[in-house]
């Protein structure tokens, strides 16, 4: 009988004392004999705004000590039937971003060996592209759930072609993407011309603005998305900024009217079904997040990515 990792309990250690690892799980140095693992990408030199994003990881994982192991609301019980643990932190190139892209994704090529879902705990949403590249050569192009506040289609940032702002523009050249099977939800602000917008919409993808969220669930939402991605493989990638800063504060580039809370958990719980391949929570900022709130609503909205993952178990 397979005997699976368990999160540290409150009755077990105090929360403020015990391994700072994600919900105080065991740690090891690689993902072999995991089914998924939470890996960190403390990465922020693809930032434009305001920087801090390199100390995301360990925020996330000092807040996720209030987490348990079971979900009081959709009865998923991820410990019960999932092999998990906290493989740490993935050393990039502080001072050079292209040597850090290589690095991140021959790190996630290792994992994906593994047959291992990453859990990614960021960084900035730069790190998606050697992601994707990773999963490309395993899955071939895949589709995305991506709540974010920006496209992040830029071309360029300063002429530079790899940062925060232009992940997805490099996917879709790179064909990494299955444009068709791509969702952009709560985008909003200002811009710098409507094909912000629009070019996503020319390369297949659905774009769901905020305004289009408000005052209402987003159940439907996600009952049609999982009718359009089908079966094939999906990545979530899910931009803290994506939320209103009412509450999450803790981001590098806020934007007001964005989604609730609520909402963005409705959205996690509906790719319930979905053959999600990998996820990530990214552009927390612990510097610009003094109470520490965005970080433990990241801490939770990774837990909800957790217990999505195909073969979570569910106590129905």
């Amino acid at each position: 009988m397979t005997k699976f990792n368990q999160p540290l309990g409150g009755n077990e250690m105090p929360r403020f004392g015990g391994p700072a690892t994600m919900m105080r799980l065991p740690t090891q140095a690689t993902a072999e004999g995991l089914d998924a693992a939470f890996v960190g990408v403390p990465f922020d030199i693809g930032t434009s705004n305001r920087s801090g994003t390199r100390f995301g990881p360990r925020a996330i994982r000092a807040e996720s000590c209030l987490l348990r192991p079971y979900n009081m609301e959709t009865r998923a019980a991820p410990f019960d039937s999932l092999q998990i643990a906290d493989i740490g932190d993935i050393a990039i190139n502080t001072f050079n971003l292209q040597k850090s892209m290589a690095i991140i994704e021959d790190a996630y090529d290792e994992i994906l060996a593994q047959d291992c879902i990453p859990l990614t705990l960021g960084g900035d949403h730069t790190i998606a592209l050697p992601i994707l590249r990773a999963l490309k050569k395993k899955y071939g192009p895949v589709g995305m759930i991506h709540v974010d506040a920006h496209a992040d289609i830029n071309d360029n940032m300063f002429g530079e072609p790899i940062a925060h702002g232009t992940p997805f523009r490099r996917a879709v050249e790179e064909g990494l993407l299955d444009g068709d099977r791509v969702y952009q939800i709560g985008l909003r602000g200002t811009g710098y011309a409507a094909d912000d917008f629009d070019w996503p919409r020319e390369q297949g993808f659905t774009v769901v603005c905020a305004q289009d969220c408000w005052h209402k669930s987003l159940a439907p939402l996600m009952a049609e998305t999982r009718a359009k991605v089908g079966d094939g493989p999906v990545y979530l990638s899910f931009d803290i900024d994506g939320l209103d800063p009412s509450a999450a504060p803790g981001t590098g580039t806020p934007e007001f009217g964005g989604l609730t809370v609520i909402q963005g958990f409705e959205i996690i719980r509906g790719c319930r079904g979905m053959n999600l391949v990998g996820c990530d929570l990214v552009e927390i900022s612990p510097p610009y997040d003094p109470s520490g709130n965005t970080a433990l609503l990241g801490a939770n909205l990774l837990y909800e990515m957790l217990c999505v993952l195909p073969g979570v178990t569910y106590r129905d």
